[in-house]
């Protein structure tokens, strides 16, 4: 198992869910950290049924039977196939003092049910796939960006069927068993075109378009993405100092290795312009895990003008401006972005390229050109972001 970065409250101090894709590693996580904890699995089928239709019965098993140990966690896997449960796990809160941890793929369902979501009674952590930080040697930025971030793609030799088998049970068991939509071929066909936009602008007409749906379908359907936490936008900066800035949003899916099968890229070799995109879906995703394992207070963003000159990633109010750039040798013009924002923002904080380039170096007006393992290891040990 993978050292996970992210950090969970103790044993029995607090009630918290957990929300995270399919297959980041959510159970193992929690069996791991909460080793003497009660488990009520949802993905078996017996225990569906009996919570399903009979949701009291959480309440009367824990009242009739030995009660919780102090420092112990209840986890409930899977919580939104019930979300009924929740009205039983917030009397136990209340009236018992025990505390859950509520581990689940999807909020989507839980709020068109009008669940409550415990009436901020409980923290929310949201775990992403591996980053280069818990992969430590075995980081291979190659591996990577062909396999994806999800541990057991990572892991595999050929990951090719695994990810077709991911998608595959995606659409059953998130999708069409969840009744998100009506048209499941159609919603298929929708992957395989947002797939092709990944970390672009979205021109929903172009997307309905090439899915053969209306544009507020195509919308609708970018929605079930970010709910079932497959994807996610991220915002243009907003704050006009002197010039017009772009302000539409841009959306990354959540794992490389699953916009590669949809797409259907192939191998991914350095100097290509797939392996360019790729990479900087792993910059978005190092910096997204980075952000809500140690500094949820802070947004992130893309800054753009309206001519078009962009820089990929800011971090906060400018305290860090990231381009991702998969080139082994960085030249003037790969600098544009970063020195227009330095011009309109002169208060901005760390300037950095990520690259392909063999050692670190700093231009001379203060540009950071960092290497890919040089770039993880700053970020994470909290030199980067450092306010």
């Amino acid at each position: 198992m993978f050292n996970r970065n992210i950090v969970l409250p103790a044993s029995g101090e607090e009630t918290f869910f957990l929300w995270g894709p399919r297959q980041t590693g959510k159970s193992t996580l929690l069996r791991a950290r909460y080793p003497r904890s009660r488990w009520l699995d949802l993905l078996r089928a017996d225990e569906f049924r009996r919570y399903a239709a009979n949701p009291e019965f959480l309440r009367q098993e824990i009242e009739a039977g030995e009660r919780p140990a102090a420092g112990e966690q209840i986890v409930i896997d899977e919580i939104q196939k019930v979300p009924a449960l929740l009205d039983e796990v917030h009397w136990l809160i209340e009236n018992r003092g025990l505390h859950f941890a509520l581990c689940g793929s999807s909020a989507r369902k839980v709020r068109r049910g009008a669940a409550n979501l415990l009436g901020g009674r409980a923290l929310r952590y949201e775990l992403h796939g591996l980053i280069a930080d818990e992969l430590g040697d075995e980081f291979d930025l190659s591996r990577m960006l062909n396999h994806g971030y999800l541990p057991r793609m990572y892991e595999a030799d050929r990951p090719a069927r695994r990810l077709d088998a991911y998608v595959a049970d995606y659409l059953k068991e998130e999708v069409a068993a969840e009744g998100l939509v009506r048209n499941l071929p159609a919603f298929s066909g929708f992957l395989d075109a947002a797939a092709l936009c990944d970390g672009e602008m979205i021109n929903f007409s172009n997307i309905a378009s090439d899915c053969a749906v209306s544009s507020p379908t195509a919308k609708a359907y970018f929605g079930i993405l970010e709910d079932t936490l497959l994807g996610r936008w991220l915002p243009a900066w907003r704050k006009r100092r002197k010039r017009r800035l772009i302000r539409a949003p841009k959306f990354y899916f959540f794992d490389v290795g699953v916009v590669n099968r949809l797409s259907r890229r192939g191998p991914l070799v350095s100097g290509s312009e797939l392996y360019g995109r790729a990479f900087e879906n792993w910059v978005f995703h190092e910096l997204s895990a980075f952000r809500a394992y140690q500094t949820p207070d802070l947004d992130l963003f893309y800054w753009g003008l309206a001519g078009g000159t962009e820089v990929d990633f800011v971090l906060g109010d400018m305290r860090l401006a990231v381009e991702a750039k998969a080139s082994a040798r960085i030249a003037s013009h790969h600098l544009r972005g970063l020195r227009s924002l330095a011009s309109e923002h002169p208060d901005a904080g760390r300037r950095v390229v990520v690259c392909l380039e063999p050692r670190a170096r700093r231009t001379d007006d203060g540009i950071d050109i960092l290497p890919a393992r040089d770039f993880v290891r700053r970020l994470w040990c909290g030199d980067l972001a450092a306010g």
